[in-house]
């Protein structure tokens, strides 16, 4: 049966590529922070080994729209084509032409089917930055088959958070009867707190740090039921405009199970959102285990666990409490 060597969990930032690639004088004053930290992640993914890369999004828009916008949708593809106009426009992503794998595109919609998961399929998908991006930042060759699993977190009504964590568990129940001697790794993007559009969006740091710091510690130590028992849609809603993304990273946490604690965890404050990195390592190995090490080491990362009751957050508080303070007054 294939093995699944990791499972990642990451936001996704589109101008990640043009931030870090551009000519120094005209990077941005956080990009080499930010560079450092991601290639540092990118090695927790180099050291599973995978041949097949999961991954798992969601499309802004780009190929599916308000009259047609399926729940979840998974790709049944030999090849791939990449990016929209707008994004190479806006943001400087180029073009990119990804390997499928049918074979475990079919197991896994045939599987999902039998699981009470009822996938859309397409034939004609083209991917957009919610996959290109961890592309960019974690495999950069872009010399792996994919299997790419859509899902909606824009259009209401959305899933609940159980839904999409139970299709985490089912997904990982799936990779693991898939008869293949190959390594998997799954990879999903998503968001912390995050505002597009509104009156948040270009604020000092992210619109709700302290949901940030929870969502942190709840996918890092594995409680789901925090999750489940905190997140909602109107919650979610509260933290930022277009937090749902956070179910993205939720269903990856199902992938790596209840109660499993993260191997890798790192963050980045860019002023208007955070980034947040995150690794699973299933089966783990003493070589994984060192390039976490060495990686965590290089980008001040963590090799378990983040809490809110880091002091990291303390600010924040201060921040919530005058707020509350005033409002009083």
């Amino acid at each position: 049966m294939a093995e699944l060597t990791a499972v990642l969990a990451s936001t996704h930032h589109p101008f990640y590529y043009k931030a870090t690639t551009s000519p120094e004088d005209q990077r941005p004053p956080y990009a080499a922070d930010w560079q450092r930290k991601v290639e540092a992640y990118r090695a927790t993914l180099t050291a599973a080994e995978p041949d097949i890369l999961v991954m798992v999004g969601a499309d802004h828009f780009h190929q599916l729209w308000l009259d047609n916008y399926p729940q979840f949708l998974i790709g049944k593809q030999e090849r791939y084509d990449a990016t929209f106009y707008n994004e190479e426009r806006e943001f400087g992503i180029p073009k990119y032409t990804l390997a499928g794998d049918i074979e475990l595109s079919r197991h896994m919609h045939e599987e999902l089917l039998g699981k009470d998961f009822d996938l859309s399929v397409s034939h004609e998908l083209k991917i957009d930055h919610s996959i290109i991006c961890p592309i960019i930042t974690v495999r950069p060759e872009a010399d792996l088959p994919i299997v790419p699993i859509y899902t909606n977190i824009f259009v209401p009504p959305l899933p609940s958070p159980r839904r999409f964590y139970a299709l985490g568990r089912a997904i990982r129940e799936v990779i693991d009867s898939f008869p293949s001697d190959k390594k998997v790794a799954a990879i999903g993007t998503g968001h912390l707190s995050l505002e597009l559009g509104g009156p948040r969006q270009f604020g000092e740091h992210g619109p709700d740090p302290l949901f940030d710091a929870d969502a942190i510690e709840w996918l890092s130590t594995g409680n789901v039921d925090a999750i489940l028992d905190n997140v909602t849609h109107e919650s979610m809603a509260g933290a930022g405009n277009a937090t749902h993304g956070f179910m993205d990273l939720l269903l990856m946490m199902g992938i790596a199970g209840p109660g499993v604690q993260a191997d890798y965890v790192d963050h980045l404050d860019l002023f208007h959102t955070r980034e947040m990195y995150m690794t699973w390592y299933p089966n783990k190995t003493q070589d994984q285990l060192e390039a976490a090490a060495r990686a965590a080491k290089t980008a001040q990362a963590s090799i378990g666990p983040i809490y809110a009751s880091d002091p990291t957050w303390d600010q924040f508080r201060g921040e919530r409490a005058a707020t509350a303070g005033a409002a009083e007054a």
